[in-house]
This record gives C-alpha cells, sequence and structure tokens, in this order.
C-alpha cells in the first residue's frame, strides 16, 4: 500500500499498531511486521471474533424475518444496509476519530496511496445477500452455507498468503490447514440432516463466489481501517458503497416485480444494519490481530453457536435441533482453537502486499 504501511521503506518499522521500532545497528532492514500482542492479547481477539460471527447469525435472522414478512428480499437488503448507513452518518460527526479517519482515507485516495477499489468492501456485503436471494429458495439454506463457508475459507488462505489483509502475509502452517479443513467438516456435519436433492452448479457457484467475497472484505476493509485508524470511517465506507449497489437492485428488481405492498409494523424487524454496523466494524479492527483465514473462522464457529442458541430458544420450524447440528457446532470451535494455536505464539508476520493507486 503506501510508504507508511510498508516497514521495507524506512529504518524505524511500525508494529501492527503503528508504533515505531527503531532498526538495530549493522543489521539489515527490519523486513516484517510485529502483531498486535500487548494490544490486544489473542484471546480476547478470538472471543470478540466469534462474537462478532454470532452477530452475523442474529443478523441473517433478522433479515430473514424481514425479507418474508416484505415477500421481497431485495428490498429487505437494501433496508437492512441504507439503515445502518443512516446509523453510521448520525454517528460521524460526534466522533472525531471517524471524521479525522475519512479525511486521511480521502486523503490516501487522492495521492493514490490507497487504492480506489479498496473502499469498495461494501459490494461483497452487497453481493452476499444478494446471492442470498438468488440461491436460496433453489438449494436451500444448507447448501447455500456450505458453499459460503467453502468460499470464505479459500479466499482467507489465499488472501493471507498474498497478504491483502492489513496484518501481513501469513504463510500455511499444519494448524490453519487443519483448522481450515475441520471448519468445513463441521458445516457439512452440522447441516448434513437437510441436505438432500441435485442442487443447480451456477446456484451453488454463486454463493461460493460471495463467500470469497467475504473474504475480500474483511481484508480491504481492514486496510481502510488501517489507513483511517479508525474502524468507524472503514464501516461507513463500506455501507456507503453496498447501500448503492444495494439500491440499484432493488430498483431494477422493482421495475419487474413491483414494490412491497407495506412496511411491516415490528420494529425488531430493522434492526439488521444496526447489528451489520457492530460486526463489520469488529471484524476491520481484528483481521489485522488474527488473519483473515483465522478470522472467518471464527465468524463461521460463531453462527453456529448463534445459529444453533436461536433454534433452541427461539425456533422458526418445527423440527427439533439434531446431534449433527450439536456436533457441528462444537467441531468448529475446536476447529479454531486448532487454527489459532500457532498464532498465539508467533511473533511476526511478513508485510502486507505491496499494491499501488494503479492496481
Amino acid at each position: 500500500m503506501g510508504s507508511d504501511q510498508n516497514p521495507s521503506r524506512s529504518g524505524d518499522a511500525p508494529d501492527a499498531g503503528g508504533t515505531p521500532l527503531p532498526s538495530s545497528a549493522g543489521t539489515e532492514a527490519h523486513h516484517h511486521h510485529h502483531l498486535e500482542q500487548s494490544r490486544l492479547p489473542i484471546w480476547i481477539a478470538l472471543v470478540l471474533a466469534l462474537l462478532f460471527g454470532a452477530g452475523t447469525a442474529l443478523q441473517s435472522r433478522v433479515n430473514g424475518q424481514l425479507a418474508l414478512a416484505l415477500d421481497d428480499p431485495f428490498v429487505a437488503a437494501a433496508i437492512s444496509f441504507g439503515s445502518g448507513l443512516v446509523i453510521l452518518l448520525i454517528v460521524l460527526p460526534m466522533w472525531k476519530p471517524g471524521r479525522a479517519g475519512l479525511a486521511r482515507v480521502v486523503g490516501a485516495l487522492r495521492g493514490r496511496t490507497l487504492p480506489w477499489w479498496m473502499v469498495l468492501g461494501g459490494l461483497a456485503g452487497a453481493w452476499f445477500v444478494t446471492t442470498q436471494g438468488l440461491s436460496v429458495g433453489v438449494i436451500g439454506v444448507a447448501l447455500f452455507t456450505i458453499a459460503i463457508v467453502a468460499g470464505q475459507t479459500v479466499g482467507g488462505i489465499v488472501f493471507d498468503l498474498i497478504g491483502l489483509g492489513p496484518g501481513g502475509r501469513r504463510p500455511l502452517s499444519a494448524t490453519r490447514v487443519v483448522g481450515a479443513v475441520l471448519a468445513l467438516a463441521a458445516i457439512g456435519w452440522a447441516v448434513s440432516a437437510q441436505l438432500a436433492g441435485d442442487a443447480p452448479i451456477l446456484l451453488m457457484v454463486l454463493p461460493f463466489i460471495a463467500g470469497i467475497g467475504a473474504s475480500w472484505q474483511q481484508a480491504v476493509n481492514g486496510r481502510v481501517k488501517s489507513v483511517a485508524d479508525s474502524a468507524l470511517t472503514a464501516t461507513v465506507f463500506n455501507f456507503a458503497v453496498g447501500t448503492a449497489a444495494l439500491v440499484v437492485v432493488m430498483l431494477v428488481h422493482a421495475a419487474s416485480a413491483g414494490w412491497p405492498d407495506a412496511l411491516p409494523a415490528e420494529p425488531w424487524l430493522y434492526a439488521g444494519g444496526a447489528l451489520g454496523c457492530i460486526f463489520i466494524a469488529g471484524q476491520a479492527m481484528l483481521v489485522r490481530r488474527l488473519g483473515v483465514l483465522l478470522l472467518a473462522l471464527c465468524g463461521v464457529a460463531g453462527q453456529l453457536v448463534a445459529a444453533l442458541a436461536l433454534d433452541l430458544l427461539l425456533p422458526t420450524a418445527d423440527r427439533p435441533v439434531d446431534i449433527a447440528t450439536i456436533g457441528g457446532t462444537v467441531l468448529a470451535l475446536i476447529a479454531v482453537v486448532i487454527a489459532s494455536v500457532r498464532w498465539g505464539r508467533r511473533k511476526h508476520a511478513l508485510a502486507p502486499a505491496e499494491v499501488t493507486g494503479g492496481s
């Protein structure tokens, strides 16, 4: 990215929190980043990532119910993103670090030290909810979830390897590979009872791409947060871009299918945007500490735990929770523990991939 992001360009290499570290006399330039060990212990980062993953599941339940009430998933998605953007635009003028971060990002875009496409993370969120409307009704929630998780896992591995996230390149290790495989097995086990019939290949590919996009979104939002030094700023860009994209999709769909007859009266159906503000900002804050893959695995585990809790406490169907769902949730948590073992002891990561405004 810019010169302030690459420690190989100066004698004083910044650590993950941005604090300059003096280079040792008589040695080569410091070519690796120090991860944020002192600022945020790994176990706290993991717990927060699990909670944000749970927030994703809760948001999916809320948005799903709103889509059912409206009988229009595209309008529901636009309402969710749009309400989140309204909340952020209200908070931004009152939060000085967010305003300063906005100026930093605009300056970095003008100076081409931040590529313009890195502020488009919200497009991945818009694509995610669009694929829900296109795929879930045909292939079912189970296959959709498996395709999403597979895409997130593959994306997490690739983007960590190339160093797209702000924490730098994170080479593959045995524990991370095992954790990724276990996460895929966990989601497959958790939804195995729901799998039935043949699914169109195209409608499996769409959510798979959306899963890769979700990992890309976390990585680029983290880079924007790194430039802005404000998770709020990164979240504003995410919601602004996503809302714009979804409004276009909504208008195109409404031109052929019409508009919903009426808006539902239940206030809680409009909480999806507020939930999204919380976990998108949280993920932008944590991706530098955990890396794209481990953050994605925590999200998977958090979603399974929350989904299990919601099914037990607030069921929406008569089908009881089965042993596969419980076993898959436990296996997902084990996958996170295994994948995070090495990172709990590791002190360095390679520098982030160098990207320029012309990339």
